[in-house]
């Protein structure tokens, strides 16, 4: 009788190591940003949400980051799309960006000031604010999503139509004496390192009764901006136009809510 083949051992795959980000500084004060609506309760806007400086000290930081390129052939019910990414995932690094940035302000008090043109008033009730910030993040915002995505388009490449999807994840423990949160994403979160020639991000809004043949939305990357935008059940379409010149730098992350 023959012998069984052994089946062979699988090699271990090399383990990302996780990047030592350089400091997010220096930032503008919050007092000096605004969450701006480009389509109320759909995308809203962060311009200078990352200085200049800063965005140029991690341009150069994130080249340096094992970049692989998405493959040309795309899955099933998947979006053709063309670009270089990095993926890790660093709690760290996502709590980083949003507590010491102006990100965890704008979310969670301040997100009515531009688009009713007041602050809060101070004798409201905290409780009427923070169901107003539940019912339009779809739950409390607890932070971002320690799953971070770099991405580097070139010229030529791009991003097809496509949605957004909602995922279920676990938030780690921030300490030993906690325990890990159920929680899930709700809105996507980009921010532009670089601006370029194309490259715009383009929503197509639905026909509604009172707009029956709405047009598309751009949104030209800049320096620094933050790009808030629903996603899952009620994502907009999007798509990525085709650089024609220079490179678009995006990071990538989303808004965390409970389950």
């Amino acid at each position: 009788m023959a012998p069984k083949s052994k089946k062979p051992v699988p090699k271990p795959q090399p383990k990302t190591t996780t990047p030592n980000w350089p400091p997010l500084r220096p930032l503008l004060p919050a007092a000096d940003l605004t969450l701006t609506p480009l389509l109320t309760d759909q995308i809203y806007l962060i311009r200078n949400f990352l200085p200049g400086t800063l965005c140029k000290t991690y341009t150069s930081f994130l080249a340096s980051l094992p970049l692989t390129t998405t493959p040309g052939t795309p899955k099933k019910d998947e979006a053709l799309r063309v670009n270089d990414r990095f993926q890790i995932d660093d709690a760290r690094f996502a709590e980083m960006l949003w507590s010491t940035t102006a990100l965890k302000e704008l979310v969670t008090t301040r997100f009515e000031e531009d688009e009713y043109g007041y602050s809060q008033p101070a004798e409201e009730d905290d409780n009427a604010l923070a169901e107003r910030a539940r019912q339009l993040w779809g739950g409390e915002p607890l932070g971002l999503n320690p799953n971070i995505r770099i991405y580097r388009y070139s010229a030529g490449q791009f991003f097809g139509q496509h949605y957004d999807d909602a995922n279920n994840i676990t938030l780690p423990p921030p300490n030993s004496r906690s325990k890990a949160t159920p929680a899930r994403t709700t809105w996507t979160l980009l921010v532009y390192l670089t601006s370029c020639t194309g490259g715009e991000t383009i929503f197509y809004p639905e026909a509604t009764r009172a707009n029956r043949n709405p047009g598309p939305i751009a949104v030209a990357p800049e320096v620094g901006m933050a790009l808030l935008h629903r996603h899952g059940d009620h994502c907009m379409i999007h798509e990525g136009a085709e650089v024609t010149g220079g490179e678009k730098w995006v990071l990538r992350s989303d808004l965390v809510v409970p389950r």
